[in-house]
């Protein structure tokens, strides 16, 4: 195996381009039958030469050239192989790695995709595939869900004129995308369909109308169901009830895809009924974002992967992804109490803004409680905090600051500063929480069975997308990993992290035509510097593209063309097992 550093896998390529040329090597291209040279020789749009091809699959890289055509990889071959091959263009990968596309297990990207179809964000760090839809889903829609919703959607300048899954990736292939795209339905959005947004309990006939909603999902597309435990109205559901949908998706073929009820203190409950939901409903399991949340859990990440193996040996398909950053990022109303969330935004408000209500959910915060994950006691000091995005124009002074800085400012203390954000707001700021350990982040990433979600969304500096920040992580989680962990620390090898990156996501998305470099295969390529590529983004300023990926071919098109993006849309909806035609 190639060790990370890039001056050995740049050695490597040099002494293989030599040999191949001393021999006078001309060998057919792997995967494909032999042509002979000059007239018949087959033609290519696309030719790429002179690379170090890591090819996806961990194996050891290796000097050779690709033909594409036709949106296809056609031809895998040595150094040479290709030469008297007629193509529109060549594409020299002197000097770079040639790999399988990346895959994002966790990308957010439903919504904006509808603003900015590029995906910029994505595809400048060699993202080419995205699945999303964390607990909440573009579809199935209502007029009441799309009502309740009113700010999300007005925040993004956005009319929804789709109810089902169809009409959603009919409307995303009709304005194009510039990558391929799966999308999970949601637990919480096929609840909220069906029960609102109140702590209730289904019916059997409730339940029944919730897991046709599934099965409709899942013929229209979508690739499994998937749950957010921590955001209400989801902490209402009970374990046979998300067992009851994942059936559902699994006669479909589909994964049960989870960021799990508790990722800090009672983490390890969590695990257990996310393994028990995968046996019971006879699915796999992906569990999203996998961390030990807080500092008191620090060190735990041991146990927690330990009780994932013990699932894994005994039969069970299940899996996780991290971003790999020590800090997360989500809504800063996961400091509340059910409770407090309970029948939707509108409720809570009222209640923020009721002194009574409001000392109440001050208590419950502060007081421990066996029943939620309360963020708040497990990340208690306000440094932590950082604001990253408002939708209240009044508010973006607040961009870049914590809440420590916010109290000083307002004058209160730190949790009555995060309630009159919240208030101020109206329930739409996203936070980044320091609180994680670097220890056990690199233990995660280790995993051979962890792959990379970026749990951001595809955007850009431009724009809309560009009025707020973003986590690191939404611009450079995989330009992070390449620089950091495999050039810098030598955590993993160049060709485990392409793995972890492209074959590994695909195997488990049932993506048998993408994640590796194979004839046959489409043409979702990166060509990168592994000296250079890096992510450049920071907290203190996060919107700002990765570096090093000098080609991002999506289905043979290249959106990302000597380091500079085409806009080109030529991504793909990627429909689950269960689809159906009509």
């Amino acid at each position: 195996m190639i060790p990370g550093s890039a001056s050995l896998a740049l050695r490597s390529l040099a002494l293989a381009v030599a040999l191949a040329s001393g021999c006078g090597a001309n060998p057919a291209p792997r995967g494909a039958p032999a042509a002979p040279r000059g007239q018949g020789a087959p033609s290519f749009d696309i030719v790429v030469t002179a690379g170090l091809l890591v090819d996806g699959t961990g194996a050891p890289a290796r000097a050779g050239e690709l033909g594409i055509l036709g949106g296809r990889i056609t031809a895998v071959a040595a150094p040479g192989g290709l030469a008297a091959s007629p193509r529109t263009r060549t594409l020299d990968a002197h000097g770079m790695v040639v790999a399988p596309g990346f895959i994002d297990m966790l990308g957010q990207s439903e919504l904006t995709l509808l603003v900015d179809p590029r995906a910029a964000s994505k595809i400048t760090q060699g993202i080419t595939t995205e699945i999303t839809g964390e607990g909440n889903s573009a579809a199935p829609q209502s007029d009441a869900l799309i009502k309740a919703d009113h700010d999300a959607w007005a925040a993004l300048a956005l009319t929804p004129d789709w109810r089902t899954f169809r009409e959603y990736f009919a409307r995303l292939e009709k304005q194009g995308i510039g990558l391929n795209f799966a999308s999970y339905v949601g637990a919480t959005q096929v609840r909220r369909m069906v029960l609102g947004d109140e702590d209730v309990q289904p019916t059997p006939a409730q339940l029944d109308a919730m897991k046709t909603l599934v099965r409709d999902a899942m013929r229209d597309g979508a690739v499994g169901v998937s749950t957010s435990l921590l955001y209400p109205p989801a902490p209402y559901a009970k374990t046979e009830e998300l067992i009851a949908l994942a059936s559902e998706a699994a006669k479909l073929g589909g994964i049960y895809a989870t960021h799990m009820r508790d990722e800090a203190d009672k983490e390890m409950a969590a695990v257990d009924e996310a393994v028990r939901i995968g046996r019971e409903a006879h699915i796999p399991v992906e569990i999203w974002h996998i961390k030990a949340a807080g500092r008191k859990n620090w060190g735990k990440m041991k146990d927690v992967l330990a009780r994932i193996e013990d699932a894994r040996r005994g039969g069970l398909d299940i899996s996780a992804d991290t971003y790999a950053y020590p800090a997360w990022g989500n809504s800063l109303v996961a400091i509340l109490p059910p409770s407090a969330q309970a029948g939707g935004s509108e409720k809570l408000l009222s209640r923020l803004a009721d002194p009574k209500e409001r000392v109440r959910i001050k208590q419950e915060i502060l007081t421990p409680t066996s029943d939620w994950d309360n963020e708040w006691r497990s990340v208690p000091t306000p440094e932590s905090w950082l604001v990253i995005s408002v939708t209240n124009e009044a508010l973006r002074p607040l961009q870049g600051k914590t809440l420590a800085q916010i109290a000083a400012q307002w004058h209160v203390d730190a949790l009555d500063a995060a309630l009159d954000v919240i208030a101020k707001d109206r329930a739409m700021t996203f936070v980044a929480v320091f609180a994680m350990s670097e220890d056990d982040v690199a233990l995660a990433l280790k995993q051979p069975w962890v792959s990379i979600g970026v749990d951001s969304p595809g955007v850009s500096p431009e724009g809309i997308l560009g009025k707020d920040l973003s986590h690191p992580r939404g611009y450079g989680a995989f330009t992070h990993v390449l620089r950091k962990y495999v050039r810098e620390e030598h955590l993993l090898t160049l060709e485990d992290a392409v793995r972890k990156f492209t074959s590994l996501p695909a195997r488990k998305m049932g993506l048998r035509e993408r994640g590796v470099l194979e004839a046959g295969t489409w043409a979702d390529v990166v060509i990168f510097d592994p000296q250079t590529v890096r992510d450049v983004t920071t907290f203190e300023n996060p919107n700002r593209f990765s570096e090093g990926m000098r080609f991002v071919l999506v289905n043979g098109v290249p959106v990302v063309d000597e380091g500079k993006m085409t806009g080109a849309r030529p991504g793909k909806v990627l429909r689950g097992p269960g689809y159906r035609a009509h």
